[in-house]
């Protein structure tokens, strides 16, 4: 409740996901045939792990990369598995698990997390580099 109450747009967009990865739906050629589904897919997690890096870093003065790397990389990709996996044993044959969909939602993870890094590796430099200005301006 604690995580709902703190990160409440992370905890929606993951129940998102899991709603429209779920619901029953009717199979287009056409996606298969052009990867459309699987650019949606990477698409997908790529938002998503944005706003949970977003959401964290508004929330933090200092970061921990470790819970970012557990809460921002590892457990979206986990996600991912657990939904092809409910999608290949849950849904009746109405949806099905896919190693594609997997790799595509990891793609969204890596790339959102590669951006997610260099936007907080540069802004705590600024913000260190700014400090140490502002400190050394004052002892003049």
């Amino acid at each position: 409740m604690k995580y709902i109450r703190k990160y409440p747009l992370s905890c929606l967009t993951a129940v998102a996901i899991w709603v429209v990865c779920l619901i029953p739906r009717v199979e287009v050629p056409e996606a298969i045939e052009n990867l459309s589904d699987k650019w949606a897919h990477a698409l997908m997690y790529l938002v998503f792990v944005g706003i949970v890096w977003t959401e964290y870093a508004v929330k933090h003065r200092s970061y921990s990369w470790k819970r970012l790397m557990l809460f921002g990389f590892i457990a979206p990709i986990l996600m991912g598995g657990l939904i092809e996996i409910a999608q290949a044993t849950c849904t009746g044959g109405n949806r099905n698990g896919d190693w594609l969909d997997f790799i595509a939602n990891d793609i969204g993870v890596a790339i959102s997390c590669a951006l997610g890094s260099l936007w907080l590796f540069t802004t705590r430099n600024r913000d260190a580099a700014a400090k140490k200005h502002w400190s050394s301006a004052g002892r003049k």
